[in-house]
This record gives structure tokens, C-alpha cells and sequence, in this order.
């Protein structure tokens, strides 16, 4: 008779540290429950946005038409009720489908509220589901904390991992984080957690393909969404029982660091706990890549006075940091809006010639405007090492751009020069009002007077939020 022989394989120490953080972890930061509250509603409401362009609606709904599912979640701004797997795909896309959420620079980039399709579709599903048995649905704190774990995990991933210089998408973190949270979520323990965590390595990551000419394209907008419902998946498969592999980063010849990662272990540049949340920055002024949001802020302000002078440009000086050159300066014809809202000189174009940016200005017919390309032709792109540096330096993250004009007769615009956007933690303050205008006036393009009041005024309030339960928060929502 053969005997079986367990073997005691040790799991990979990083894995293990994002479960213990997932699973032990007490949030304690006010800073950084106050902060996911304003991620919360923008998140949303950029959401809500989305559903005014029919390239992300036609993607919503269930897979199969007709499709009921009993205590389903629920999607936001619309009459949808989706299994978890689905409703994560669904709130993830149209969160990201505008480029309009939160972002965090470093190493790697990416966008953490990304996680919230995840997150809320399987709180909403799960409350729904406990209210059915006669237990205590979720409350949206729970909602706020697994949105602070999910945007550390993957931030404190980015921070000195670049996935990107390997040709791999950042939503490999969304994965990554929103798998972690969601076993925890959905009742896991640490073996779990470890099980659905290793299956999340394993299945690699989306190329960035679709992120970079020739080949950008509208991808880039469900990307996340695809991610945080693989996500969902995952964790219900370990929840049912499914293996994990412990040695899935660093198993010598199959294991990710050697296949995807050149070899590299991956780094884990500080602990767990809310730096993250506490750090992240707002896209509170213009839905375009954050990298060039303080070029847009500076061009907007130099709009006034380069508006009446347009035939008398000579050239137009972008100075930026070493990872906007990488990404988003582009020259030649720019095929959609997912180029465009890409495109360093394209936005700041569009700043120049309207003093605003709007998601519209990466539309095709506001692309056929000559004078966008007439600009962008003129434009030279430069680096500032100090910018480059700034960036990466943990106290300063800084996202800086300055942008001059110069013309035939020898005069020039000021250098304007923008060091921090304004959604970064150093304009915190500067920015909240801002970050409640942009989220009523999201609100306003789907929903009557009536209901954006009610969903406003359980929204502002972070003593009112905190204590409603998932699944009437969510119904505030539905259209």
C-alpha cells in the first residue's frame, strides 16, 4: 500500500504578511478612515459618470441575458442585479472607464479605489444575503476598511516594484489586493487567504498592451474591473476549499519572480498599516492620467493669456518627471480617447485653448479641433531631474510639471510650474470641497433632483455613512 507524505512547504513570506495585515491588522487612523470616506462618494460618483457613454454601458448587465440572481448585488445607477463575480467586473469598469478615480505613483502606478467593485459588490451581496438568513447585514465601515487594507496593499506593492518596466499592467494589484480583502470578506482564514492569494500570482497579469501605441484602446478602462471580479473568483473558490501554492512567487524556474519578474524578488518597502489611504491622491480637477494633472493645472492657467495669441506660438515647453516621459508623451495621430486622455500634449492643448478639461475633450469630434494638433506639433517635452527625483521621495511625492509659451517676437509666458495636484495630501483641505462639487455634479448627470439630494445627504455625512448598512446604501443608487 502507498502512503501519502505531506509535504510542510513554507509559503512565501511576503504572501504571508498580506495575509496576517488582511486578517490582524487594526485600523486605527482617523486620517485614514476620513480619507476613504471622500474615496468612497468619488469613486461613485465617477462611476455614475460613466454611465453617460454607451462604450462602458454596453459592457454592464449579466453575462447571460435574463439571468436572475436571488439576493444578487446590485449596481449603481442602474436596475442590474448580478451574482458577485459579474457586479465586481460591472462597478469596476465604470470606475475606471473615465480615468477619474483616485491614483498613487510610485515605482509601479495604478489606481487603488480600482478594488471598490470588488469590495462593494460582495459587501452588498453578502448583506443581502445575511439579511435573507435573519443575520446583521455589513455596514459601510466595514466597506471603508477593507478599502484602506486593498489600497495599502497595493500601494505598498507599487512602491518599489515597477510591474510596468516588465510590460505587466498594474491591475495585477488590483487582483492581488481586492483577492486578499475579499477571502477575508467573505469569511476566509489565513490558510484562505494564502490559497486565493498564491492562485492570484499564478494567473500572472494582463500585458500593458492596450495601454500604449499602437495598440491603445478602450481595454484599458475595464482592465481593473476584469481584475477585481478574478478577484471575486478566486476568493469564493479558496472559501469552497480550493489548494493554494505556497511557493507561487519564488519557486525556482515556474514560480512569478523568475518567469514575469527577471528574477527579482519582490521588495516590500515598509509595513502594512494606512499609508496608503493616508497618501493617495484625488483627480479632483481634470479626468486625465495623473501624471499630467499639474501640466493641465498650468495650462488652464496660462489659457488667459496665450487665448488671443495662438497664431504668434513658436514653441511650447512641457518640463516633467522621468515616468510622464515614459507614459504619456506622445507624438503622431492619437486614435481614440483612451490616446488621447494619454497624451501629455493633448491635455495640455486642451488647456491652453478652453482654460478647462472636461471628459468630452477626448471625444472624436472635440479631437478634430486642427488647432489641438497645431499645438501639440510645437510642443517640446523635457525633463527636470529634480522633478524625477521629488517624485519618488516618500516625504514629497510630488507630480510636478511646469508649462511656458513662447512666441515669434522673443517673449515668453512665465515658466508656470505646479509641484503637487490638487487631490494631493500636502491640498487635502484645498481639495475637499472640490472633491463634494465634482461628486453632485456626477450625480446630477444621472439621476433626478430628488434622488441626488437623498443620496447626498447620506453621502457627506461620515457619522451618517459609517453606521448604514450595505445593501441600503447601495439602494440609494438604484435606478
Amino acid at each position: 500500500m502507498l502512503t501519502t507524505v505531506k509535504s510542510e512547504q513554507k509559503t512565501d513570506e511576503l504572501i504571508e504578511k498580506i495575509a496576517d495585515y488582511v486578517l490582524t491588522k487594526e485600523i486605527s487612523s482617523e486620517e485614514a478612515f476620513s480619507t476613504a470616506h471622500y474615496v468612497l462618494i468619488d469613486t461613485l460618483g465617477c462611476g455614475i459618470l460613466a454611465l453617460n457613454y454607451p462604450e462602458c454601458t454596453k459592457l454592464l448587465g449579466p453575462i447571460v441575458p435574463g439571468t436572475i440572481v436571488p439576493n444578487g448585488c446590485r449596481v449603481p445607477g442602474t436596475s442590474y442585479v448580478l451574482d458577485p463575480v459579474k457586479g465586481a467586473f460591472d462597478i469596476g469598469s465604470m470606475i475606471r472607464w473615465l480615468d477619474y478615480n483616485d491614483t498613487w505613483l510610485a515605482a509601479e502606478w495604478g489606481h487603488p479605489s480600482d478594488n471598490l467593485g470588488g469590495i462593494l459588490a460582495v459587501a452588498d451581496y453578502l448583506s443581502r444575503e445575511r439579511i435573507h438568513r435573519g443575520l446583521e447585514p455589513l455596514k459601510m465601515h466595514d466597506v471603508l476598511e477593507s478599502m484602506i487594507k486593498a489600497h495599502e496593499i497595493q500601494g505598498i506593492l507599487a512602491l518599489e516594484n515597477s510591474f510596468n518596466r516588465v510590460g505587466l499592467d498594474h491591475v495585477l494589484l488590483v487582483k492581488i489586493a481586492s483577492t486578499a480583502v475579499i477571502t477575508k470578506m467573505l469569511g476566509g482564514g489565513r490558510e484562505e487567504i494564502i490559497n486565493a492569494l498564491t492562485n492570484a500570482w499564478i494567473d500572472n497579469s494582463s500585458l500593458r498592451t492596450y495601454r500604449h501605441a499602437p495598440n491603445t484602446g478602450s481595454r484599458k478602462s475595464w482592465a481593473a474591473g476584469d481584475a477585481t471580479s478574478r478577484a471575486v473568483r478566486l476568493a469564493m473558490m479558496a472559501i469552497q476549499g480550493e489548494m493554494g501554492y505556497p511557493t507561487a512567487l519564488s519557486a525556482p524556474t515556474w514560480g512569478f519572480q523568475d518567469v514575469l519578474f527577471n528574477k527579482k524578488p519582490l521588495q516590500l518597502a515598509r509595513e502594512f498599516d494606512s499609508y496608503v489611504m493616508e497618501n493617495v491622491l484625488f483627480k479632483v480637477s481634470y479626468p486625465a492620467e495623473f501624471h499630467a494633472q499639474t501640466a493641465a493645472e498650468a495650462a488652464v492657467r496660462l489659457h488667459p493669456e496665450v487665448i488671443n495669441r495662438l497664431d504668434q506660438i513658436q514653441q511650447i515647453t512641457i518640463t516633467t518627471h522621468e515616468s510622464a516621459i515614459r507614459i504619456i508623451d506622445k507624438k503622431g495621430p492619437l486614435n481614440n480617447p483612451a490616446d488621447r486622455d494619454h497624451c501629455i500634449q493633448y491635455i495640455t492643448a486642451i488647456g491652453l485653448l478652453k482654460g478647462n478639461i472636461t471628459a468630452l475633450d477626448y471625444e472624436d469630434d472635440a479631437a478634430k479641433n486642427p488647432l489641438i494638433d497645431q499645438l501639440r506639433e510645437k510642443m517640446v517635452v523635457q525633463e527636470n531631474k529634480q522633478y524625477s527625483i521629488d517624485y519618488l521621495d516618500p516625504n514629497k511625492r510630488s507630480i510636478a510639471n511646469a508649462v511656458q509659451v513662447h512666441f515669434q517676437d522673443g517673449t515668453s509666458t512665465e515658466n508656470v510650474s505646479v509641484e503637487y495636484p490638487l487631490g494631493h495630501r500636502f491640498r487635502r483641505q484645498e481639495a475637499i470641497p472640490k472633491i463634494l462639487e465634482k461628486f453632485a455634479d456626477n450625480l446630477a448627470t444621472q439621476y433626478t433632483a430628488k434622488q441626488k439630494e437623498k443620496i447626498l445627504e447620506a453621502s457627506i455625512d461620515y457619522s451618517k455613512i459609517v453606521s448604514m448598512n450595505v445593501n441600503d446604501y447601495v439602494e440609494l443608487y438604484i435606478r
